[in-house]
């Protein structure tokens, strides 16, 4: 069973970016989480996780077709 709720170290490995990059997004509230505990350690449930990508897919979806941009497969 997978788990409802990841880390910020969780959500780190996901997204491939830094500790300091996923609290950024937490912190401004693009990413919803909730601080749980005596320590008040930050989770962020899957599904918002999933949906935060799929709405990074589409803002990139349009601002490529607003730009006329091509991607950067980086194979250059």
């Amino acid at each position: 069973m997978s788990s409802r709720f990841l880390t910020l170290a969780d959500v780190t490995e996901v997204l491939n970016i830094s500790a300091p990059q996923a609290y950024a997004l937490v912190r401004s509230g693009e990413l919803p989480a909730i601080q749980i505990g005596g320590r008040l350690q930050w989770r962020v449930e899957s599904t918002e996780l999933e949906k935060y990508i799929q709405r990074m897919y589409e803002q990139t979806r349009a601002r490529i077709s607003s730009d006329g941009s091509t991607v950067d497969d980086g194979t250059d």
